[in-house]
């Protein structure tokens, strides 16, 4: 088009941003900034990190806060921002939130791949989270039981409102799924002596599948739904209604993921006792939406065969874990529930392509429409995490998830507990 064309365009846009620019709010403290900086996440190598900021973003911000003349155009060094940038992705965006989140209480765990917030109440955790969320790491918020009603989520109230419930409980010992009364499970989840026996006399490892889920939980438990609401980590992005919630934003002709809650029960020491801790609760699986998972309740339980609390603190402490972790655990007022193994989704060819060498050398059938990831067939243990490493180079995160804890877990992240 001739230039008079491509003048008069651009006078308009600028004098469209430049006369809505006193209506945004910009450096509000709210999580809906205008115009926030868009960097791309990888390189032309291939490798992670930050590199030039997208530079039309960059443009309409400077016009907005500065409102240029029509007649000037900001000066953008492309060059000098390539040059200074940091190669170590990790060690940049730690540097960055030293200085400027100096005002938010946090840490970084497993090889600084974890972010763990450790004061849920601050209002400006979210800016944080933000940096880490676009690396596509986990984070772990601490504390979130203080804001819960605790008497709500205790085995024998959950009973007591809801025993005579049928719900699919499964066996992790055998993979077998029977319809039961669901208080069976709940009576017997702190009562070894009121657990089920399977065939050879030993205890059963149960776990509730998912009961409650989704707009069933809503219905059965109106009052554990808003008490886990109102205390969800981040509202700005696990809220339904957080603006940055995009999935529970999309139209309704899309088809929606999950996005539940669900109630998600399992019985635990059993799993500490068995030999290499080769059971688990929740096999390695993947989900296709971005996960908050809150430990709301750690039962003790009580009988024969049962580790006590040091011998499941040993247990524990047989982990690959950090520093920060193994402080924890020394932690009186700490009470450690779950055991997460967690891996970056890049990593996932690899880890299906172990999984499926483990199982031929064990004389496994592998299908060519076999996936173990997709089919939660595997629970890694500590034997076969050792060989992914040695053989194909990929590292395990090791999260210890205690009473009170969101462990939030972006999508194609894998993970077992």
């Amino acid at each position: 088009p001739p230039a008079s064309q491509n003048n008069e365009q651009g006078s308009t846009l600028r004098d469209l941003l430049t006369t809505t620019a006193g209506k945004l709010r910009l450096g509000s403290t709210d999580a809906g900034i205008a115009f926030a900086p868009v960097y791309s996440t990888g390189t032309a190598s291939g490798k992670s990190g930050r590199t030039m900021p997208n530079i039309l973003d960059d443009i309409i911000a400077s016009v907005v806060e500065n409102k240029i003349p029509p007649n000037r155009a900001p000066k953008i060094n492309v060059k000098s921002e390539i040059k200074d940038e940091p190669k170590d992705d990790r060690k940049c965006i730690q540097d960055d939130c030293n200085k400027l989140y100096s005002d938010i209480q946090y840490s970084w765990i497993c090889d600084k791949h974890v972010l763990w917030l450790r004061d849920h109440k601050n209002n400006n955790n979210w800016k944080l989270f933000k940096e880490c969320w676009k690396q596509g790491r986990p984070v772990l918020v601490s504390g979130m039981h203080k804001k819960m009603n605790f008497s709500l989520w205790k085995a024998e109230s959950i009973s007591l409102d809801f025993g005579n419930q049928q719900a699919d409980i499964l066996n992790c010992k055998d993979s077998i799924i029977s319809n039961s009364n669901v208080k069976e499970f709940w009576d017997g989840f702190e009562d070894v002596s009121k657990r089920q026996k399977i065939k050879n006399g030993e205890t059963a490892l149960l776990k509730l599948k998912d009961w409650p889920s989704g707009e069933d939980f809503k219905a059965m438990m109106p009052a554990r739904y808003e008490d886990l609401l109102k205390s969800l980590p981040l509202p700005e992005y696990c809220s339904p209604e957080g603006k940055l919630n995009l999935a529970s934003h999309l139209p309704g002709f899309f088809v929606r993921p999950d996005l539940g809650p669900r109630l998600c029960s399992a019985y635990g020491e059993c799993v500490a006792a068995t030999k290499d801790h080769d059971i688990g609760t929740t096999n390695l699986h993947i989900e296709v939406s971005d996960v908050v998972n809150i430990l709301v309740y750690v039962g003790i339980a009580k009988g024969n065969g049962v580790l006590s609390k040091s011998g499941v603190l040993k247990k524990f402490e047989e982990e690959d874990l950090d520093d920060l972790l193994r402080k924890r655990l020394k932690d009186s007022s700490e009470l450690p529930g779950a055991l997460w193994h967690i891996y970056a989704g890049k990593d996932a060819d690899k880890i299906r392509e172990f999984l499926q060498k483990i199982a031929k050398e064990q004389g496994l059938e592998v299908l060519p429409e076999h996936d173990p990831i997709r089919d939660q067939s595997w629970y890694v243990n500590k034997k076969l995490r050792q060989r992914l490493l040695e053989e194909y180079g990929v590292k395990t995160c090791t999260v210890i998830q205690f009473l009170g804890d969101a462990i939030i877990l972006p999508a194609g992240a894998l993970h077992q507990v």
